[in-house]
């Protein structure tokens, strides 16, 4: 992956969002979001790729054990979902490819170290310890991408 385009914005609004949510852990996180898709996707009763936005919000982790919440879902509301709220507030966004043209762990997980070890240490802001993918149409396209969000506030 090439140097990445960080950019800080401000989201005016709290984002509800519905879907399924279940406890992941670093090592099971890639497994994790498959089996959680696919049980969303049966629950909204839709099929791969039909839900657009499609959201991956990971949140409250823990440095210590390396677990976190990990939440699937989209914006329709639909019986046997969860209502999850992304806040309204600073946020730290990169535009991602996929690696090989399909493989969109790595390019994640690259742009999380990087935001995390490298990006978040020389600005001026602290992470606030929730992050989401956001997937459109543009992710299903020719030369895919997502952007990736993560939520921070200006150190004081």
């Amino acid at each position: 992956m090439g140097k990445l385009d960080f950019s800080v914005l401000e989201i005016n609004e709290d984002r509800t969002v519905y879907g399924l949510s279940e406890q992941s852990n670093d090592k099971t996180q890639s497994k994790d979001i498959s089996s959680l898709s696919k049980r969303y996707l049966a629950t909204a009763r839709k099929g791969q790729g039909e839900v657009i936005p499609f959201f991956v919000v990971s949140r409250d982790y823990d440095k210590d054990t390396k677990d976190f919440q990990l939440f699937v879902g989209g914006l329709t509301e639909c019986a046997g979902l969860d209502a999850f709220t992304i806040p309204k507030g600073a946020y730290v966004k990169a535009a991602i490819k996929p690696k090989l043209g399909f493989v969109w762990s790595l390019s994640i997980g690259e742009a999380k170290r990087s935001f995390y070890t490298e990006w978040i240490s020389k600005s001026d802001y602290t992470p606030l310890n929730l992050e989401y993918e956001y997937h459109t149409e543009i992710s299903k396209g020719k030369n895919p991408q997502i952007d990736i969000y993560f939520a921070v506030q200006k150190r004081t």
